[in-house]
């Protein structure tokens, strides 16, 4: 590996949005900083499994068939 062109690799705190703290290794901040997350794994709808009223179930697929449900793409 060549000298003085790779970033400090080093230990920070991440605090996640229930309080919870750990550490891990990082390019970001400097050593012993605190990372705070607005938005993580505890709480995300992606990860926690819910829809958190971003989409409503099923409205979408249900309105494009009955829109375009009677197109076929071959000859008749």
């Amino acid at each position: 590996m060549k000298k003085n062109i790779h970033p400090d690799y080093h230990i920070v705190n991440v605090q996640m949005t229930n309080g919870t703290v750990f550490q891990t290794r990082t390019v970001w901040g400097k050593e012993g900083d605190t990372l705070t997350l607005d938005i993580d794994p505890t709480v995300h709808p992606a990860w926690i499994g819910g829809r958190g009223g971003m989409l409503d179930a099923g409205g979408q697929v249900a309105r494009f068939n009955k829109r375009f449900g009677g197109l076929t793409l071959g000859k008749k």
